[in-house]
């Protein structure tokens, strides 16, 4: 697992959603949104919707909106009706994409990303042409305060049920599988000398595709084409840039 670190990539992503605070709102709360819908609005027997609320609210999101969209998704306010669409296709030079959506319109959500791969050198392919090659995980980044003991953090995240640990200079990375992620996080907390940044349940490659630094530019553009669309929640690849 230490090879598809997405340190990297979310580094890479991160100046650019902290100048784009509205659209991460509206894509943080479509997810909250849609765990009501599915599973109601109680946050202890709604994992999934613990965990949206959670990351609104590491994003400083205000409880109000917070709350309005709940209430929407139960069906206490009027509101829009969401549906999850997923795309499958390739970079240029062979990188492995997988799109995950959440859209009211999905005519529109598929005209977007067709577009995406179309300007950009990609290639939007049939469902199921990559989605083998990933595999769904919990995933906990923590960035580093402070020193950190890392065998006494390896030992814990382990006892907990993680499957890897990944330290790397600026941050520490945690792998779980996807039914034991929540368990994980909350055994977990922030550990002394770390700050959590990200937790999310996301697509893993199981195999990467190693290019240079032209290479890596150009699978880029169409990663940062994908993310602006407004209905791309996800976007999950196998490049290693």
């Amino acid at each position: 697992m230490a090879g598809h670190s997405k340190w990297n990539n979310i580094k890479r992503r991160k100046g650019a959603q902290d100048q784009k605070r509205a659209k991460v709102f509206t894509r943080i709360s479509k997810e909250i949104h849609q765990a009501a819908r599915n599973g109601g609005d109680n946050l202890e027997t709604n994992a999934a919707l613990k965990m949206a609320v959670d990351k609104a609210k590491q994003a400083n999101m205000p409880n109000d909106n917070i709350e309005r969209t709940i209430q929407k998704a139960v069906g206490n306010v009027e509101g829009v009706s969401y549906e999850e669409v997923t795309y499958e296709g390739y970079a240029p030079h062979g990188a492995a994409v997988f799109v995950e959506v959440l859209t009211e319109n999905r005519n529109r959500s598929a005209a977007e990303v067709r577009l995406a791969f179309n300007k950009n050198g990609g290639n939007l392919g049939a469902d199921g042409c990559v989605s083998f090659m990933f595999q769904r995980k919990g995933y906990l980044l923590f960035e580093k305060t402070a020193d950190v003991d890392e065998e006494e953090l390896l030992l814990d995240a382990i006892e907990a049920g993680a499957e890897d640990v990944v330290f790397e200079e600026e941050v520490v990375e945690i792998f779980t599988a996807m039914t034991a992620f929540h368990e994980v996080k909350e055994a977990l907390g922030e550990p002394e000398g770390l700050r959590l940044e990200t937790s999310e349940l996301t697509m893993i490659p199981d195999t990467t595709t190693p290019l240079d630094d032209a290479q890596a530019e150009d699978v880029v553009k169409l990663l940062e084409a994908l993310e602006d669309c407004d209905d791309v929640q996800h976007v999950a690849h196998n490049a290693e840039l």
